[in-house]
């Protein structure tokens, strides 16, 4: 048996013919028939899937394989809002490419934002063309931003000032979870979902997420402001579970139902939630603390990871260049390299 492809417009169909010969004469047939308007025959028309259909194959998928299954939860309940009911193949990537476009000035994404849905839909094509339930994925055509991963955006003093003011006019009841996210450095899915009380230690003031983003354990200490904000939280609940509750004792997931209103209100522009990281990262550099002080803040695998906010230590990087200034009668730059011939025959 020989598989004959046959092109109608914008889709691809698949027939058995007995050999190369008759697979060529079906060829032929089929379309001479597209190009006189016929239609297929009925047996051969596909079934037709419609998005949400997909979606829920790509989550069942998501839940077996993914440690983030939660995030791409989330995610999906926008992308069905956009596209729920709809005929997965009529989906374009110009219409994608609008709608992330758009969601991306008005929540003011990052660029990882931007990836991380462009990526969920992209699984969701994929999985669908493996299952057979759609032949292309729009997604492809659909450009990535590019991430800036140098970006260091933090808070003023007179920032945080004005959005303090806010939050106690208008979110108290959130107030904890700003002060929580800026004395501890936590990500959002860290402090929102895998915060519990078991691993909450308030006499040894630490708290541990047993895997971060790194796959790696990141022990958290605690300060006072931190210590407080966590008093707060146990005060809705009763020490078990999430850590971060609303004041009717509800686990939280995010910040969407606050955080962006309140920046608004204060007059903040281009202030994300992850923010709040560069935010502590950068005080801590600013008062003193040491870099290595600052990536095990961030739980950062890597010094390197940590050296983008090396700028703002302002007496290390004074110390650095004061050593030009160091006077050099112990040893000769002839005596250095000697020390280095020496050193590289050993080597070699």
């Amino acid at each position: 048996m020989v598989d004959s492809v046959c092109g109608f417009p914008g889709r691809l169909r698949r027939e058995k013919a007995g050999t190369k010969g008759a697979a060529i004469n079906l060829v032929r047939k089929r379309k001479m028939e597209a190009l006189e308007g016929k239609k297929l025959p009925e047996k051969l028309r596909r079934a037709t899937f419609k998005f949400s259909e997909i979606a829920r194959d790509a989550l069942a998928w998501s839940k077996a394989e993914k440690r983030h299954y939660r995030d791409d939860l989330s995610r999906m309940l926008l992308l069905l809002e956009w596209f729920g009911e709809r005929a997965a193949e009529s989906i374009t990537s110009v219409e994608i490419e609008a709608r992330i476009r758009r969601c991306a000035e008005e929540r003011g994404w990052a660029a990882s934002t931007v990836h991380h849905y462009r990526s969920l839909l992209s699984l969701v094509y994929r999985l669908g063309i493996r299952n057979g339930k759609v032949v292309t994925n729009p997604v492809r055509a659909v450009p990535n931003r590019r991430e800036d991963n140098s970006r260091v955006r933090f808070l003023s003093l007179d920032e945080e000032k004005r959005l303090r003011a806010v939050m106690h006019a208008k979110y108290p009841e959130h107030i904890p979870e700003l002060d929580l996210a800026l004395n501890t450095g936590l990500r959002r899915t860290d402090m929102y979902v895998r915060l519990t009380w078991e691993r909450v230690n308030l006499g040894l003031r630490l708290a541990t997420i047993p895997r971060s983003k790194n796959d790696d354990p990141h022990h958290v200490r605690l300060n006072k402001s931190a210590l407080a904000a966590l008093e707060v939280f146990r005060s809705r609940g009763d020490g078990t579970g999430r850590v971060v509750r609303n004041a009717e004792e509800k686990a939280l997931g995010g910040y969407n139902h606050w955080f962006w209103r309140a920046l608004r209100d204060a007059g903040i522009k281009d202030f994300h939630w992850h923010d709040w990281r560069h935010t502590g990262a950068s005080r801590l550099l600013m008062r003193g603390a040491s870099l290595r002080a600052v990536q095990e803040f961030l739980g950062h695998k890597t010094l390197a990871m940590t050296m983008r906010y090396g700028h703002l230590s302002h007496e290390y990087q004074l110390g650095v260049v004061e050593l030009l200034d160091s006077p050099s009668d112990t040893t000769t730059d002839t005596e250095h390299l000697g020390d280095f011939r020496e050193e590289a025959m050993h080597v070699n």
